[in-house]
């Protein structure tokens, strides 16, 4: 299947090394260019319609990785006619599992309800919101895809360590779910292969842990001490990142499962194992 994506990023990079991404935007020329060098013929966002339009009849799917802003969700804005036109019938929209907000560390699958507080996660439910009604109007599925942090190559908490600007900012019961970039290419390939059109499958690697857990790890294939620890209640940090610790959930993966999909990462310590031997002590 060829699929073009509306933000090459992170995750879509990871479906063009794996030949299914064939095309997509990006947000400036430097991208362009990079892309350009690497094989891909992009496009800049909302730059160029006729372009955009003649890019998109030529692939069979979509991929929407651009999260929502201000205005709502940007491709709808600037893309849904385009869309509507190219004859499409799946479309993938990466979201996140923000949209359960705070459990106090329970469980929640694709069943449970969708409870954000931060403007953040409501400005997802509402893009979820968004494409599900597009889809029903426009006779498109519109899979949605809930993803727990996302890390990997060059996102993982080695280059902090070794610099010795890494801290664990603790509080206690705090759990956050990951998953590695790999498996989210992979949850791709089986949401569109194997699953049913139009459902909504969380992306996690189902072992919620928790942050200073992690650093730890880190910092023992390092072979560095555990980094400093801090308090939440007094830590200084963005609010933005406080936010994240003031809503706790376990957020399980088995309806994906149930496909066939099995992450190649089941927890962190064997991704950060990998990211270690592809990068050496990077």
């Amino acid at each position: 299947m060829r699929i073009f994506a509306f933000g090459l990023g992170y995750c879509a990079a990871r479906l063009v090394e794996r030949g299914q991404v064939v095309g997509g935007t990006v947000r400036n020329a430097a991208a362009v260019a990079e892309w350009a060098a690497r094989g891909l013929d992009v496009l800049l966002f909302d730059a160029d319609p006729a372009a955009l339009a003649q890019a998109l009849k030529a692939t069979d799917a979509g991929l929407v990785t651009a999260p929502p802003d201000a205005g709502g969700d940007p491709v709808l804005r600037t893309a849904g006619a385009a869309i509507r036109a190219a004859g499409w019938r799946r479309i993938v929209y990466l979201s996140t599992v923000g949209v359960y907000g705070d459990t106090g560390g329970g469980w929640v699958d694709e069943a449970s309800p969708l409870s954000a507080a931060t403007p953040r996660a409501r400005a997802r439910i509402e893009a979820e919101e968004a494409w599900a009604m597009f889809g029903r109007e426009a006779g498109i599925e519109i899979d949605i895809l809930r993803l727990g942090g996302i890390y990997g190559p060059g996102r993982g908490p080695f280059e902090k360590l070794r610099a010795g600007e890494a801290r664990a900012v603790v509080k206690p019961g705090q759990v956050f779910n990951r998953i590695h970039v790999d498996d989210i290419a992979s949850a791709v390939e089986t949401a569109i292969t194997a699953g049913r059109p139009g459902a909504v499958y969380n992306v996690v690697d189902g072992a919620p842990s928790a942050p200073e857990d992690v650093l730890d790890y880190g910092a023992d294939l390092l072979g560095l001490p555990p980094p400093p620890r801090e308090p939440f209640e007094s830590a200084a940090m963005s609010p933005m990142a406080r936010s994240f610790f003031e809503e706790n959930r376990r957020v399980r993966n088995d309806k994906l499962r149930a496909l066939g999909w099995a992450p190649a990462y089941p927890t962190y310590r064997e991704g950060l194992r990998a990211i270690f031997a592809e990068n050496g002590r990077v």
